[in-house]
């Protein structure tokens, strides 16, 4: 069965972006292996937010070959898309209703593991219906002290089993957690 990989990229003090909604501070290193990353997935899950500001980006012309093949990458992916405003999108897949029974579907059926990207609200939902099985957690090493935290709202423990830690040169630290159950 596919699984739900919610990977992320978040500050030592848990923020998945700055007060202004700012992610330089995030880091891609080759020794991170994201292509390998994208390699085992073949959807993508958005909230409206996330998929407005990153499901159709474009790096600048400028940006170094890495960057751009791993957008090209990202673009190559089913793109769903939760949102409580229906709407019609070439490029993914508008859900308003039943998450929990449509991610079911689609971890029945065959192919690669979801990606969870985000936003934080879709996080949250995922969360409360348990429906993400393995948490990829990025931990950079910079503090905010201000900004989106990564959990928002939970309304019980959630209890996980460490699987995996990677670490970077960068200095970022990379913790793979499993979903108890």
């Amino acid at each position: 069965m596919r699984k739900v990989i919610l990977d992320l990229a978040v500050t030592l003090d848990g923020f998945i972006e700055g007060p202004n909604g700012e992610v330089d501070w995030c880091i891609l290193d080759d020794d991170m292996d994201f292509k390998g990353f994208l390699s085992g997935i073949d959807t993508i899950l958005y909230g409206r937010v996330s998929y407005e500001m990153w499901g159709n980006f474009e790096p600048e012309p400028s940006a170094n070959e890495t960057e751009k093949t791993i957008w090209s990458a990202v673009h190559a992916k089913e793109k769903i898309v939760f949102s409580s405003q229906e709407r019609q999108d070439r490029k993914a897949t508008f859900i308003s209703s039943a998450i929990p029974e449509k991610v079911a579907e689609m971890k029945q059926r065959d192919g690669k593991d979801i990606w969870l990207y985000g936003g934080s609200k879709l996080i949250t939902t995922f969360i409360h219906h348990g429906l993400i099985d393995i948490y990829r957690i990025s931990v950079h090493p910079t503090v905010l002290g201000a900004g989106k935290p990564l959990f928002q709202e939970l309304k019980q423990r959630i209890n996980l089993n460490l699987i995996e830690v990677n670490k970077f040169r960068s200095g970022v630290v990379q913790l793979i957690y499993e979903h108890k159950g």
